[in-house]
């Protein structure tokens, strides 16, 4: 048996820091577009039970700079992190 590992499933914990471009609402959260001082775009999943409940939630908005920590993937085309911590937000 052989079995292969591609980057797209890779995962790692990691923290992204950025201006927040877009913010698309969804079902259990939300996803903030984030783009970083080295012009790096990330797809942030946002939830309630990610971040560890509603003490740890905030509702970002288009314009503030963020700091998250989560669990980095990539596709082909995008990168993406679901959030564990939102450290800052300025």
């Amino acid at each position: 048996m052989i079995f292969a590992i591609s980057c797209a499933t890779m995962k790692e914990n990691n923290t992204v820091s950025g201006k927040v471009d877009l913010i698309e609402t969804g079902k259990d959260g939300y996803t903030a577009k984030i783009t970083t001082d080295a012009k790096e775009v990330y797809f942030a999943t946002i939830s309630i039970v990610n971040v560890g409940g509603l003490e740890n939630y905030k509702q970002l908005k288009i314009g503030d700079e963020v700091s998250v920590k989560g669990e980095i993937w990539k596709t082909e085309d995008e990168k993406h992190i679901k959030v564990t911590e939102i450290v800052s937000v300025k």
